[in-house]
């Protein structure tokens, strides 16, 4: 088994070499490759991964084709599937120090965040579902003629579950949760930066009696796993959250077997402040709007519109925050601005601060790239005021702390250039005008809008995007659609 040096700060988290995840139990890959998890905040390895491939995929997808049809899972009663996932929950729970150190050491976030915000939203997440396992059902018609007419709701399938690194175990949760609750099983290919949260989440859902096959780990590099996955005749369902070109790819793969597809993608929200706003409470959630998660949020605020009257104290009151707010270590529980997930997305961050530079925008705040004890991928918290909205760092997705400040004078222009971009994911806005909040809620093309607030998520509420941010919805019943088949059943009465 191959050997990695034990650099990484991690008391209390086991780092020994981790293996690919197959019907409960931890299995080497079928190549013998292994890669390297780097802490950015330290840029020194954690440890090695196994490197899944097409024969991995296979042993997969038949464990959890295999586990559809056993008795142990298939023709489980839908309240025993409910109370499974509460264990689950509660086991989750018991490890949230655990889990958050792992997603903390992978993905370079503060511990704050994983710790308090993101285990425990996954806690929620599986108890929410759990109470859905036995209310998932269908309906009697009133059909004309001798008929009783009903319909039933199935489980599609195996699920392959495709996530990314910015949340890491979350958004997996998001998925494995409500594909569950239905009766699915399920292939999780998590991103090759932060895999390991997920591999020791597969370990507790086995720990708390889910049986072999229903949840399935294969790591390692997406252009080698996803296309399997994509291909594979016994998987009927691909969930992907992720980049909207790997989203256009996936869809046109899926396309040739006709494969069922939910996809959560990329974003440029407008976070919009009018004048008659409270300021200090804007202010805070523009800045939480965009810096939470060092910017790697796909429903970032990543544009922020101002109406002219207020845009010189808004904007110093951000620049203020700003300075406050600057990167430290993601294992003190003190910081709020943790380390870039990886060397590259570094790079591709800094890239786009530069191009705003170059075109035009006014560095107000940050626009660094600083080290913390002399290591890690950290960047300053950035503010570009003068931003217009043709400018690049207005249109593209940056995924990182950078926020681009627009002006606008009246609602009209407002609505229009908050509408004129290729993503619909989410927005906000802050006045205390009521009608004028939820005249722009109807007008604003996004999946999710957000009143005097920003960033808000619970397990009930769903959650998509319009145009290209994807299709299909995530987390509250609606996220039950995408994991069931309805099935009409008639029946003659007429003797």
């Amino acid at each position: 088994m191959p050997q990695v040096s034990q650099t990484a700060p991690a008391e209390g988290v086991a780092l020994e070499p981790r293996q690919l995840f197959i019907g409960n139990e931890s299995v080497k890959p079928h190549s013998g490759s292994y890669f390297t998890t780097v802490n950015p905040a330290t840029e020194e390895p954690i440890t090695q991964v196994a490197s899944a491939d097409a024969h991995d995929v296979d042993r997969a997808v038949s464990a959890a084709h295999a586990a559809l049809e056993s008795k142990e899972w298939g023709r489980l009663d839908a309240a025993d599937r409910g109370r499974l996932l509460w264990k689950m929950a509660d086991l989750l729970e018991a490890h949230t120090e655990e889990v958050a150190r792992l997603e903390t050491l992978d993905n370079g976030k503060p511990i704050f965040e994983s710790q308090f915000v993101d285990v425990p939203s996954c806690v929620n997440v599986l108890r929410y579902y759990a109470g859905w396992a036995d209310k998932i059902h269908g309906d009697t018609i009133p059909i004309r003629g001798p008929h009783l007419c009903y319909t039933r709701r199935e489980p599609v399938g195996v699920v392959a579950a495709i996530t990314p690194w910015n949340f890491p175990l979350l958004l997996a949760v998001w998925k494995i949760a409500p594909a569950l609750a239905a009766g699915c099983t399920v292939v999780l290919k998590p991103a090759e930066l932060t895999s390991l949260s997920a591999l020791r989440f597969a370990e507790i859902c086995a720990e708390a009696g889910l049986p072999a096959g229903v949840l399935n780990v294969l790591t390692g590099p997406g252009r080698v796993i996803g296309p399997a996955l994509i291909d594979h005749p016994k998987v009927a369902k691909i969930a992907f959250t992720g980049s909207t070109a790997v989203g256009k790819e996936i869809m046109q793969r899926a396309a040739g077997s006709l494969k069922r597809v939910t996809l959560e993608l990329g974003g440029k929200s407008p976070n919009i402040v009018f004048a008659d706003a409270n300021l200090e409470n804007a202010i805070k959630g523009a800045h939480n709007g965009i810096f939470y998660g060092k910017g790697e949020v796909c429903a970032a605020g990543s544009r922020l519109f101002v109406e002219k009257k207020v845009l010189e104290p808004l904007l110093e009151g951000l620049v203020a925050r700003a300075a406050k707010a600057q990167p430290a270590d993601p294992l003190d529980p003190k910081t709020r601005m943790g380390a870039i997930v990886s060397k590259a997305q570094h790079e591709l961050v800094m890239g786009y601060i530069a191009k705003g530079s170059s075109e035009g925008a006014r560095l107000a705040a940050g626009g660094n790239a600083v080290k913390v004890s002399g290591k890690g991928y950290f960047i300053q918290p950035t503010v570009f005021a003068d931003v217009k909205n043709s400018m690049t760092i207005a249109r593209e997705e940056i995924f990182g702390p950078v926020l681009s400040v627009i002006p606008f004078e009246n609602q009209e222009e407002l609505v229009a250039m908050a509408n004129d971009s290729a993503y619909g994911l989410a927005a906000a806005v802050w006045t205390q005008d009521i009608t004028r909040a939820h005249s722009l809620a109807a007008r604003l093309k996004a999946g999710t809008v957000w009143i005097n607030t920003v960033n808000i998520y619970d397990a009930a509420a769903p959650f998509g995007g319009f145009k290209e941010s994807g299709f299909g919805r995530e987390l509250g019943e609606k996220a039950l659609d995408s994991y069931t088949e309805h099935k009409t059943v008639w029946v003659n009465l007429k003797g």
